[in-house]
């Protein structure tokens, strides 16, 4: 809303108008400092040995590395980060207003095809000068990674523009089970699915458990591909997300499925879809 070169009024003047300081006019964010973003990698490596770390625990265990850090600033970068440990906390608050609670429909359900039940869930990506988050959608029977999307916010539509992806590319999941996030109980969320005649469920929280094959599919990831990269840029992350995606969905074994690539039980099982409008790649 403010011209740096207007020709009558200056930018003090315009800052005033608009009820603005100057100074908020020409800040510019500084992002995390590199020791935060060493700290942030830590905390990322561990956390999937340990997922049951909280706050506390993993400060310690951060001192015990020799890194001086307070509970205080581990707990404002785990937050920044998305990790929740999966201890059972008690029921102290209420949730958001509009959230609605979704029960958990998986329990003792027998998935036995695709489509049958999607799973969904974001992740922290560490780079070189920064970060950025990870959403991606799976088939729950087959294991197949149907969408994905980067993003540098934890903003709902990333989420969205990843499921309408996935419907468009493979049809209607019967069920969609993602965490209690605030991505996956937006409105823009479950408006797409509850249209589109999905049955939604969610998680309890801290039972990272009940997403487990997308938990799993995070800590084979970052070991095989993530960490052994420092990308700069965020076409770098998605063009080596795109290569690994691939490979992981068309040659890597998977023991499930008795050492076949996810991608290949899927087509085998779902053969309602044309060989032609079959996808060629992971996008």
């Amino acid at each position: 809303m403010i011209e740096r070169d207007h020709p009558t009024l200056s930018v003090g003047r315009q800052c005033r108008l608009l009820s603005l300081s100057r100074s908020s006019f020409y800040y510019r964010p500084a992002g995390e400092t590199e020791l935060n973003l060493d700290l942030m990698r830590l905390i990322d490596e561990q956390f999937l040995e340990t997922p049951f770390y909280g706050v506390r625990q993993m400060a310690r265990h951060l001192r015990n590395e020799g890194h001086a850090v307070n509970d205080k600033r581990v707990r404002r970068l785990m937050r920044l980060m998305g990790l929740m440990p999966i201890y059972q906390k008690p029921n102290i608050s209420k949730p958001a207003k509009g959230h609605k609670r979704y029960p958990y429909l998986l329990r003792g359900l027998r998935v036995e095809r695709p489509n049958q039940v999607w799973c969904a869930d974001i992740t922290y990506l560490p780079m070189r000068r920064g970060f950025l988050y990870l959403v991606a959608i799976m088939d729950w029977h087959t294991r197949k990674l149907l969408a994905w999307r980067l993003s540098n916010t934890m903003e709902a539509e990333f989420c969205v523009e990843a499921l309408t992806e996935a419907i468009q590319r493979f049809g209607l999941p019967e069920i969609m089970n993602t965490d209690q996030g605030s991505q996956f109980t937006s409105f823009a969320w479950t408006d797409l699915l509850r249209r589109a005649g999905v049955r939604i469920t969610m998680d309890g929280k801290g039972r990272y458990l009940d997403n487990i094959f997308l938990e799993r599919l995070w800590r084979t990831l970052k070991h095989e591909c993530v960490y052994l990269h420092a990308w700069e840029t965020g076409s770098e992350a998605r063009a080596g997300l795109r290569n690994w995606f691939d490979f992981y969905n068309r040659k890597r074994p998977h023991s499930t499925h008795g050492g076949q690539p996810p991608a290949v039980v899927y087509w085998q099982r779902n053969p309602i879809i044309p060989p032609d409008q079959q996808e060629q790649r992971v996008a």
